[in-house]
């Protein structure tokens, strides 16, 4: 696997350094970790600009070296360049299999423009990603906990494909969630749910149970196979997937949340922006959208 570790000079890219040093990863994996030194301004003077490099350089020299010394093969580069541009064309051009980059800075102004590039690096990227954030430190528990969404889609086969591919620490528990939103015809779907008919309601959701039911026992079986157990959720609601993905993961206390990506265009980029995206920028805890390459 080719992971390319994305980070600047922020307290945010710490954890993301930590999180790729400390983590199981198959045994052929290599990383290239990467801070973009962005263009200097007629205003910046020679000397914040040099130092701006100089953190930079320091920051992937640090990184590669709490990599090798867990045994993992590592290099750097500080390139100049718009961040977004920089990331998504150098993981193409490294044939990245996964990216993991930060969600924000410490500054409000600083996270936005943070958080943009993150978004971007999520919405653009040919690979996988993960939007890396501190792992709380739990007393009594080993391992993680993983909470895989699925929706019985080809995307969250591929999702759980990835999942179960990886190594994860000993004691690493998993639970497979559906969220399903119930179906209703455009005529009803302006109606609040006192004034539809109970029947309809009711058949409606449970077709959706179904649904949902399938989607984890698919998700399970893959899992399965690999060696891996998990316990189950079903949430049939009339609110988004989205907001009962990120209610699970924290009513669960989630280390990771793992979602699959519905494509680059058409509709499969309006459902990754409704649904992969926002778990991914608005989750407590780090977050996979996985694509599947090619």
């Amino acid at each position: 696997m080719k992971i390319l570790v994305a980070v600047d000079t922020s307290a945010a890219s710490r954890a993301v350094i930590e999180e790729a040093a400390g983590r199981p990863w198959p045994a052929d994996s290599s990383f290239q970790v990467l801070s973009v030194i962005q263009p200097t301004h007629l205003w910046t003077t020679l000397a914040a600009a040099q130092d701006s490099a100089r953190r930079a350089e320091e920051v992937v020299h640090g990184a590669v070296a709490q990599l090798e010394a867990r045994g993992l093969q590592a290099t750097g580069m500080t390139p100049t360049g718009d961040p977004k541009t920089v990331i998504l064309d150098q993981a193409k051009a490294a044939g990245a299999d996964f990216i993991l980059i930060g969600p924000h800075g410490a500054s409000a102004l600083r996270r936005l423009l943070v958080e943009n590039v993150a978004a971007a690096v999520l919405r653009y990227a040919g690979c996988s990603v993960e939007v890396v954030r501190p792992r709380k430190h739990r007393e009594g528990r080993e391992g993680m906990r993983v909470l895989l969404a699925a929706d019985g889609s080809e995307f969250s086969r591929e999702a759980a494909r990835s999942l179960a591919g990886r190594p994860w620490p000993a004691g690493t528990e998993f639970r497979v969630l559906s969220a399903v939103e119930l179906m209703l015809p455009a005529a009803r779907a302006f109606l609040e749910p006192p004034f539809l008919d109970t029947t309809y309601l009711e058949a409606n959701r449970a077709e959706a149970m179904q649904r949902a039911q399938n989607a984890i026992a698919t998700a399970a079986a893959v899992l399965q196979e690999a060696g891996w157990t998990a316990s189950e959720s079903v949430s049939v609601l009339l609110e988004t997937p989205q907001v009962a993905i990120l209610r699970e993961a924290e009513e669960w206390d989630a280390d990771l949340i793992v979602v699959g990506s519905h494509g680059h265009r058409g509709l499969d980029r309006f459902l990754l922006g409704s649904t992969s995206e926002a778990v991914a920028m608005n989750a407590a805890c780090s977050v996979d959208v996985i694509r599947k390459r090619g």
